[in-house]
Formats: C-alpha cells, sequence, structure tokens
C-alpha cells in the first residue's frame, strides 16, 4: 500500500483518487480552496464536478501543505495547466528527495512553452517527475469504466512503479519513455478539440469532424517529432487516442467550448458557460508559438488561434482551410511515374 497525495480536487485529481483507493492506497487530497475541502469532508461528494460519485470515509481532505506532501510515496499533480508552476513552487519545499511525482494535466505554459513535466521538474528539482495521459474522462474512470492510459518517465522502473500503482481491470496503463511526445499530444489535441467543436457548433457533419482529427494528428505529430517526440506516440493514446475521445464527447469541455463559439458565442462567453478550465484556450498560443519555433505548419491550429485571439468567424476559417493551396497528403508519398 502507498501513500498518496491527489494536488487538485478537480474532476479528473477525483477520479484518480477513485481508482487509487480502490486499489488499497491511502488517500489524500487537498486543494487550495478550503470552501472546496469543506464540501469534500461534508458531502464526500464533488457535488460541482462529478456529482453522484461518493467518496470513502477513509480518504483525507486538506487545504494544508504540509499535511497533504509529509509522509506521501506519490504526489498526483492534477491542478489545471495555469496553475501547475504556482502549485509545484508551494508544494516544493515539503516534498522529499527521490518522491514522484505524476502529472495528469494537459497543457504548455504560455510565456516560457515549456511542458508541464518541465515546469514540475523546474520547481520541484529533487522529486523524480512523471506524466500519465490518455484518453480518460473523468465521468467514466469515476464510474469504472473501462479505459486505458500510458504512463511516461525517463525511467523505465519509475514508469512500471507507477503503472503498479494505478493498474486493475477497469483502468489499464501502459508504459512509455517518451515524456515529451505524451505531453505534447495530451495538450495539442485540446486545441483541435476546440476545432471540432467549433464544425459542430457550425452545423457540419461526421465527414468534418473525421477530417479534422486526421488533419489534426498530423499537426500534432509533425509538431511533435520536430520537437523531439517519437512518432509512435502520436499513433498511440496519447496522440489520436486522446484526440478521438476529446474531439467526440459531450464530456470535453474543449468540444462544448468549441460548439458555443462555433454557434457565435465568444471565447469568454463559452469559458463562461462550461465552468470549468478549458485547457486548449490556454494551450493555443503555445502551440502556435511551438510552430514557429520549429518552423511547422499547422494550419488548424493556426485558425483556433485567429478565432480565440483575433475576432476571426469560425465558418470563415473553415472555408480558408477548405480553399488552402493543393497539395500532396505526405510530404514522404513518391510517384512511381
Amino acid at each position: 500500500m502507498a501513500k498518496v497525495s491527489i494536488i487538485g480536487a478537480g474532476s479528473w485529481g477525483i477520479a484518480l483518487a477513485t481508482v487509487l483507493h480502490d486499489n488499497g492506497h491511502e488517500v489524500t487530497i487537498w486543494s487550495v480552496m478550503d470552501q472546496e475541502i469543506e464540501m469534500l469532508k461534508r458531502d464526500h461528494e464533488h457535488k460541482d464536478k462529478l456529482p453522484g460519485v461518493i467518496l470513502s470515509d477513509d480518504m483525507v481532505f486538506t487545504s494544508d501543505v504540509k499535511e497533504a506532501a509529509l509522509d506521501k510515496d506519490l504526489f498526483v499533480m492534477a491542478v489545471p495547466s495555469p496553475y501547475t508552476r504556482s502549485t509545484s513552487h508551494l508544494f516544493a519545499p515539503y516534498i522529499e528527495d527521490g518522491k514522484i511525482v505524476v502529472n495528469v494535466a494537459k497543457g504548455i505554459e504560455e510565456k516560457t512553452l515549456d511542458t508541464l513535466t518541465d515546469i514540475i521538474s523546474e520547481e520541484i528539482p529533487q522529486a523524480v517527475v512523471a506524466v500519465l495521459s490518455g484518453p480518460s474522462h473523468a465521468e467514466e474512470v469515476s464510474r469504472g469504466i473501462p479505459t486505458t492510459c500510458v504512463v511516461g518517465a525517463k525511467k523505465k522502473e519509475t514508469a512500471e512503479l507507477i503503472q503498479s500503482y494505478f493498474m486493475n481491470e477497469r483502468f489499464r496503463v501502459y508504459t512509455s519513455p517518451d515524456v515529451l511526445g505524451i505531453e505534447l499530444g495530451g495538450a495539442l489535441k485540446n486545441v483541435v478539440a476546440l476545432a471540432a467543436g467549433m464544425a459542430d457548433g457550425l452545423g457540419y457533419g461526421d465527414n468534418t469532424k473525421a477530417a479534422l482529427i486526421t488533419r489534426g494528428i498530423s499537426e500534432i505529430a509533425r509538431l511533435g517529432v520536430a520537437m523531439g517526440g517519437k512518432i509512435e506516440t502520436f499513433a498511440g493514446l496519447t496522440g489520436i487516442g486522446d484526440l478521438i475521445v476529446t474531439c467526440a464527447s459531450m464530456h470535453s469541455r474543449n468540444r462544448r467550448a468549441g460548439i458555443l463559439m462555433g454557434q457565435g458565442k465568444t471565447m469568454q462567453e463559452a469559458m463562461d458557460e462550461v465552468k470549468m478550465v478549458v485547457e486548449g484556450v490556454y494551450s493555443a498560443k503555445a502551440a502556435m508559438g511551438l510552430a514557429k519555433k520549429y518552423n511547422v505548419e499547422v494550419p488548424i491550429i493556426e485558425k483556433v488561434n485567429e478565432i480565440l485571439f483575433n475576432d476571426g468567424k469560425a465558418s470563415d476559417a473553415m472555408r480558408e482551410l477548405m480553399l488552402r493551396d493543393k497539395k500532396s497528403e505526405s510530404d514522404s508519398f513518391t510517384w512511381n511515374e
């Protein structure tokens, strides 16, 4: 049995807490918001984010950093990506050398273009940092619906230890050394999911959705490989797998926000209606920054940025994407004749 601290009491942190508790581990859940912790102590349920998921009486809920950090074997960093740096900085003095911190959020820091594992490693240099990602809506994981993810770490033994903590008959975990590719796939798919939602909001159909998913993964893979990620990762769970589920499901806050923008609402109006952090909005500028830095063409991501930040219209963006210069599907293709 391990002593696990879930840093962040949002829907994904709560869902993973249920997985770890069901596996026999001792679970502490931390939130910076006292009101949220009081609700969890009182109701053993997050009525706002995961209603109906009842948490065990022996889970510990706290807003005290020291209580959440001391004498723990594993830390699960589950705060929204814009708060990863500040939260890591807050916990750094209390995390002992060699302790494992698993990032489970998805995003890229806009100012630095750092991945979230990069941020955690910088703020908590004494920790062993890993990532867990994949097609995994909290609403389904918390109810025991079969789900598969992948854990990435620099060392095989670290990945296999984390795998053993999380894996059970309803939550299957693979391992990978490609930490960067996993992080990029998880972050960039949220930007493409905004585009897929916009297409839904405009009333387009399955053909359009399939085009956005396949051309979207092409953009993600081109950029990811240019940065050092592995092509196999983008064909796997945190690439095409995560992109499919995020573009297709109404559990996806990115798709829901995109639908609202496709219907004519502003970015802020859409985010206010979704009432949760829409990670794709925060990753979109960073994705463009990376594309420019590595000189990679990402037309879908570029159009999402125009809509989000330059008053572009989703209908105009779709027309412009359709009328781009004629191209071959892949630059690697050659003609025999």
